[in-house]
């Protein structure tokens, strides 16, 4: 599997959006590799997007990770329970990012599982394995990612992303999810996934 390299993320949120799904995520944790599929992911396109942490180049503590050069890993809190993450793409400076919404696992099944839901995997239901990793915040649940990454380089060992197996699919683009309060963004078109996979969040 060959890990991407810096310059794969130094293009705007909206073209790495579509560039990122078929790519498997890797993540070492606790002596385990735990790979899954990017299927699903939403893109952010920072100071004129209503919708982005970093609208008007809003910089805090929380959203410093967001101005670092592309291909570094943003992880934020979400209701006070939910680690979301996020791809930072583009230029140092410029803050736009792309956030995971779905991803297929490839492998560790039985962890991501009790991870999820205190059971094996071959005790789950059907409806709890589509739920494994079908949301932001179950993604990260499942494969045990936390703020502890946030500001991780994507090109280390720790987090990265490699190629994918599947180039030819097709790509639904559809509204952004949860961001009611953002005027007229809400209504953009930032949201794609790959049509025919069985761990997308929301249709």
């Amino acid at each position: 599997m060959d890990k991407l390299k810096r310059s794969f993320y130094r293009k705007s949120a909206l073209e790495l959006s579509k560039d990122l799904l078929g790519k498997f995520l890797v993540f070492n944790k606790n002596n385990k590799k735990f790979i899954a599929k990017i299927v699903e992911v939403e893109a952010y396109m920072g100071e004129h997007d209503k919708a982005s942490h970093t609208y008007m180049n809003k910089r805090t503590k929380r959203t410093e990770t967001m101005f670092k050069d592309a291909g570094h890993a943003y992880v934020y809190l979400i209701y006070g329970i939910y680690n979301c993450l996020n791809i930072v793409s583009g230029d140092k400076d410029l803050p736009q990012g792309v956030l995971l919404r779905g991803l297929e696992p490839m492998n560790e099944f039985d962890t991501i599982s009790l991870n999820r839901f205190d059971k094996k995997y071959n005790e789950l239901s059907k409806t709890q394995i589509k739920n494994l990793t079908n949301g932001p915040g179950k993604l990260t649940q499942a494969l045990g990612i936390t703020r502890d990454i946030n500001g991780c380089d994507l090109t280390d060992d720790i987090l990265y992303i490699c190629e994918g197996e599947e180039t030819e699919f097709e790509i639904i683009e559809s509204k952004r999810v949860g961001i009611d309060y953002a005027e007229e963004a809400k209504d953009f078109l930032w949201r794609f996934y790959i049509s025919d996979s069985n761990y997308i969040s929301k249709r």
